[in-house]
């Protein structure tokens, strides 16, 4: 540690008095020293009526005091001097402006395009908070991918996988087409939000695409309004008790059997027309 103490000492009221820097004081306890040895001598010269010059002082460690090195009455003292090898720099407008055109696209002009297509404040402060993932959220997009299902996407169930693997981004085993594949089959109704999860773990596992893991495994959604029906009165019938505190102003049951349905149909039923079929049946069963 190095420290420079300056002290001046004045009269209760008074000005301001001068002060002296004493330069390169190696512990707080010699700067102690230090202050209280040139408290008590500037004090000491002005009660004898002498004046307190400006300057730099070094304290010495043995004796604990402080002795006069240079005075310094104005700024000429420091002896400031423009330097000699400095050329002038002219840059030319022309310059400037390849300069200007060779940057890359910053991360507040990201910013501002993700949110012009959809992605909220939040997500695009994450997504380019590092270049990688700026990089890999672009080649989503251009690959069709609308920005705010994308962002939402990537920023809970990539980067969720991404944490529990361990890697970083430009290590994923998913690709940016690979990914769109997914949120495609997702935007045309092939995959619920619980399909996808479950697609989405076994591309992590195998590698392999999307559309090649819904088919082996079977799990494309069915909108198939007849199945969904038949699924739905099977779940009616087994819970009749329910069905009638349902008739009877329990709307909260409505949730129950979308559940049920969509456990009887191992998660594979759109959550839509489900909804919409129940809806139809809970209250023709009212009517009738």
């Amino acid at each position: 540690m190095r420290a420079d103490v300056n002290v001046s000492v004045r009269k209760v009221g008074d000005e301001l008095g001068t002060r002296t820097e004493t330069k390169n004081v190696n512990s707080v306890r010699f700067v102690m020293a230090a202050i209280e040895y040139e408290a008590n001598r500037q004090v000491a010269v002005l009660e004898d009526g002498g004046r307190i010059v400006q300057e730099t002082r070094l304290f010495n460690v043995e004796s604990g005091t402080t002795r006069s090195m240079r005075s310094k009455e104005d700024a000429h003292d420091y002896r400031y001097f423009p330097d000699p090898d400095l050329l002038p720099l002219e840059l030319d407008e022309a310059f400037v402006e390849e300069c200007r055109a060779s940057l890359p696209e910053l991360p507040d002009a990201q910013r501002a395009r993700y949110e012009a297509a959809g992605v909220t404040p939040y997500q695009a402060g994450v997504l380019t908070a590092e270049v990688e993932s700026a990089r890999w959220f672009d080649a989503l997009l251009e690959a069709g991918v609308a920005g705010g299902p994308a962002a939402n996407w990537v920023t809970s169930e990539l980067f969720g996988a991404l944490n529990r693997l361990g890697v970083g981004i430009d290590a994923s085993p998913i690709t940016p087409a690979k990914a769109a594949e997914l949120l495609s089959l997702i935007a045309d109704g092939t995959l619920s939000g619980s399909l996808a999860k479950q697609v989405f773990e076994v591309m992590l596992e195998t590698g392999d695409g999307a559309a090649k893991v819904v088919e082996d495994r079977g799990l494309k959604q069915t909108s198939d309004t007849g199945a969904i029906e038949a699924v739905i009165a099977e779940v009616m019938a087994a819970n009749a008790d329910k069905v009638a505190d349902y008739r009877g102003g329990k709307d909260k049951l409505f949730g129950f059997f979308v559940g049920q349905t969509m456990k009887a149909m191992g998660g594979k039923a759109n959550p839509a027309v489900v909804n919409e079929v129940l809806k139809g049946m809970l209250g023709e069963s009212v009517a009738s």
